[in-house]
Formats: C-alpha cells, sequence, structure tokens
C-alpha cells in the first residue's frame, strides 16, 4: 500500500447502481408514526442514508458475485464447503468449521449444547444477541470492560477477569462456562482488542481450566488495528496477525455478515471434539447438514472469497480512515462521539449531547429519531433500550462495507449538526408496549408526556 495523499478515496470502482429513496421532512414524520416510533419497524424505502447495522448490509465484489456461479448445490459434501473451510482453515487454524445461517445461529448453537443454567459467560461485552442466547438458556452473562479511552479500548478487564475466577475459586470453575472475546468491541464504539490482551486473557484461561471463545465478526478490522497501533505488529502480514489471533481460542462464533462482507452467513468453531459432535448434532436439528449448515453452496463460495478481500490493505485503510473523518468532522460540527474512532461505525454520545433528557426516557431513541426526522438517516440506540441498566448511552451509526462515497458521509454529517443545533429541544421517549427479551426490535415508543 503506497497511498499517502490527504484524500479518501473509495479503493473500488461501482458497477451498479441502486436508486436511494429521498423523501420529505413530511413524509419521514408519517413514516416514524406509522413505524411506532421504532426506526427497526421503518420499511428501507422510507429510508435515504441507512446506517442501522453493517450486519449483511455491503456489496459485493465482482469476484464474490462471479464465484456464486460456482455454488454447488449438493445436499451433503458440498464442493463449496470443502472451498469455504480450506479457507477458514487458512485464516485461523481450524479445521473443524460449521457453516451457518447468520452469527446468531452459532451463538444459539453454542449456547443449547455447552452452556448449563446457572453458569456464568465472561466478556469484554456481549452485544444484544449474544447476551439474549446465554440467557435464554438461563445462564449469566457478565460483561468485563475497561475504561473508555485508549488505544485498545475493546479490551477486557484482566484483574476484573482475575477477580471473577478466583473469588471462591473451587464454586467459580463449575459455574465459569467460557470465557468469550468479542472483536472488536462493539457495544463500547467498535474499539479493537490488543493482542496482549487475548494473550493475558487465554493465560488466565489456562490456570482456571476455563475455554476461551472469540466472537469474530470484526476480526479483519481488529487485526487492522493490531497491525497500526500495538508495538511489534507495525510489520507482520494481516494473516499472520489474524492466525494469531485464533490462535488463542479454542472456538469461535462469527457473523459473516459483517468481515465476512456477504448478505447472509455465518461461522462456528470449536476444538474440542466432544463440543464439536454435540454442535454438529444441534446444527443438523436447526440449520441443515453440516456442508452446507442453512446457505446456499452459491452462498458459501461468495463468503471464501470475502473472508479474504476483508483483509485487503487497501480497503482496511479505506474504511478505518473514512470512519476516522466521519468522527472527526461530526466533532467540528458540534456532536460528541466516541474517540479514537473505532473500525465500522461512528458513536455518537447520546447521554452527552442530550443531557436534559434522563437514561429511563432514552436520549438515543430521541436522537436516532430526531437524525431520521432532519435528513432520512437511520441510526441505531446502543443505550437504556437495547441494554437495560447500561452505563452508557449510544448512538451507533454503522457504515455498511462498500455501500456509501465520502459524499454520502458529508451529507450525514450535515444532517447530525443541524440536530445538534436544537439537541437542548428534542423530548425524550417511552415504552408503551415491548417484550422482555431484545425489546429494542420490536417495541413500540412514544414521546415522553409530562405529567
Amino acid at each position: 500500500m503506497s497511498w499517502d495523499f490527504q484524500t479518501i478515496i473509495e479503493p473500488f470502482r461501482i458497477k451498479s447502481v441502486e436508486a436511494i429513496p429521498i423523501l420529505s421532512r413530511t413524509e419521514r414524520e408519517v413514516a416514524l408514526e406509522a413505524a411506532a416510533h421504532n426506526l427497526f419497524k421503518l420499511p428501507a424505502a422510507a429510508v435515504t442514508i441507512d446506517l442501522l447495522t453493517d450486519s449483511g448490509t455491503g456489496a459485493m465484489s465482482s469476484a464474490q458475485w462471479a464465484a456464486l456461479m460456482t455454488g454447488d448445490e449438493s445436499y451433503a459434501g458440498s464442493n463449496s464447503y470443502f472451498a469455504l473451510q480450506k479457507v477458514v482453515e487458512r485464516l485461523t487454524g481450524f479445521t473443524d468449521v460449521f457453516p451457518c445461517h447468520q452469527g446468531r445461529a452459532a451463538e444459539r448453537i453454542l449456547s443449547r449444547t455447552v452452556i448449563e443454567p446457572g453458569q456464568i459467560i465472561l466478556n469484554n461485552t456481549h452485544f444484544d444477541t449474544t447476551r439474549a442466547n446465554f440467557e435464554a438458556v438461563g445462564a449469566e452473562a457478565v460483561d468485563l470492560p475497561v475504561p473508555p479511552g485508549g488505544d485498545f479500548a475493546g479490551n477486557m478487564d484482566l484483574d476484573a477477569l482475575d477477580a471473577a475466577l478466583t473469588t471462591d475459586a473451587g464454586r467459580a470453575a463449575r459455574r465459569v462456562a467460557m470465557v468469550m472475546v468479542t472483536i472488536t468491541n462493539n457495544a463500547v464504539g467498535g474499539q479493537p482488542v490488543s493482542m496482549a490482551n487475548l494473550r493475558a486473557v487465554r493465560q488466565r484461561c489456562d490456570d482456571f481450566g476455563v475455554p476461551l471463545y472469540l466472537d469474530a465478526a470484526r476480526f479483519a478490522e481488529n487485526a487492522w488495528f493490531i497491525k497500526q497501533r500495538e508495538p511489534g505488529f507495525g510489520d507482520v502480514a494481516l494473516e499472520d496477525i489474524v492466525r494469531q489471533m485464533f490462535a488463542v481460542a479454542d472456538g469461535f462464533t462469527m457473523s459473516a455478515k459483517k468481515d465476512g462482507i456477504v448478505n447472509i452467513g455465518g461461522l462456528l468453531a470449536v476444538r474440542d471434539p466432544e463440543w464439536h459432535q454435540a454442535m454438529k448434532n444441534e446444527l443438523i436439528l436447526t440449520e441443515g447438514f453440516p456442508t452446507y449448515g442453512g446457505l446456499a453452496g452459491r452462498d458459501l463460495e461468495a463468503l471464501s472469497v470475502g473472508l479474504l478481500e476483508a483483509l485487503d490493505e487497501d480497503y482496511l485503510h479505506y474504511r478505518t480512515r473514512s470512519i476516522a473523518y466521519f468522527s472527526e468532522r461530526l466533532i467540528e460540527v458540534g456532536v460528541p462521539v466516541i474517540m479514537p474512532p473505532g473500525g465500522h461505525a461512528v458513536y455518537i454520545d447520546a447521554k452527552k449531547m442530550l443531557p436534559h433528557i434522563p437514561p429511563e426516557q432514552f436520549p438515543g431513541v430521541a436522537l436516532i429519531n430526531a437524525l431520521y426526522i432532519e435528513g432520512g438517516v437511520r441510526a441505531v440506540e446502543l443505550g437504556s433500550l437495547m441494554f437495560p441498566g447500561s452505563p452508557r448511552e449510544l448512538v451507533r451509526m454503522a457504515m455498511p462495507r462498500r455501500v456509501y462515497t465520502q459524499a454520502h458521509v458529508d451529507y450525514v454529517i450535515e444532517v447530525a449538526g443541524r440536530v445538534a443545533k436544537r439537541a437542548a429541544a428534542l423530548p425524550g421517549y417511552e415504552i408503551v408496549k415491548a417484550p422482555a427479551a431484545l425489546r429494542h426490535f420490536s417495541a413500540v415508543l412514544a414521546p415522553h408526556r409530562e405529567i
């Protein structure tokens, strides 16, 4: 990579385009009311710039589209499975890998096969479906993040991990089912985890006989930050960094809809042969045969290509620099964001931007609804609605891979700047109706009214 210009350019050419909806403010107000003030309920046709998630929303490359045509749709022993297995082994060292239809399927299989009621899973920070799947089987999901700030603010708190593993050690050895590290740490700003932290966590797991798993959805972005920020890795090839990351783990789950750059797909891998057999049995029950795992052969082929494309240095430089530019310009227009920037999204500090709205009135919801009304931008709340009791009130604007141009980013910055100017006038929100678990997906909301 030799790019040394200040101007950020997309390291690709556009060969196909899709029109985006541009609605009037009145039309957006009507759409938000019809969606019960919950942006998950909005039809895509009512959204101009969709930053709700980077999961499955990326644009596949010409090489991926070409690979679709080679898909082997055999029910058992598909050639496309073995192509995927070869790439996964090359990058991770794992030979026993199961494809799944998406990451939460891998989480569900993991939860149903090796987690027992009353056990504890320790994580740098569980994301929403990971936590929900563990809690659905009666386990307790415990977060051990480090304080904000620094180059590797996604790390696991090693002192807190020590305390969790050593307090009443005999009891903990039975109760702690596993340690999981999420790379990058989505819930705290898409922050990376250092190699040193991964290895320190591994050592503690060895000391206490506890397995270590990775939630590896954004493995490529995490490897890039290690290369850029961690001493001793600047001259190490990205694939080597990736292999070193996965070498610490006894298994991993992955939503391949992120750094696999595909629209559907996930992975589950394990080293323990007994756990492998149990997971295989569960996968057959709900996903399909182990060599397709709920995916078409063409999806497996596209994923095989995407996993390697995600490690292209020009692409990762562009992606992370674009997110950094996004964050820096938002600060300039009066929008407080989590710094340093992560790899896949910008995280606005809604608590700081809307100090007049208390957590029980969901400042993050107030902000995402204002962004939508102002310019048709859809983001997601990562605060008290998604994570009840959370100390953070964040709004995430996740950038789909290879979809939007720099002009789109500048438009979103302008929209956010306009909202910032009237932030003090934004109302809070309240829940009208919501399920007990994963309530953010389907909650009915309304502007808060003083009694």
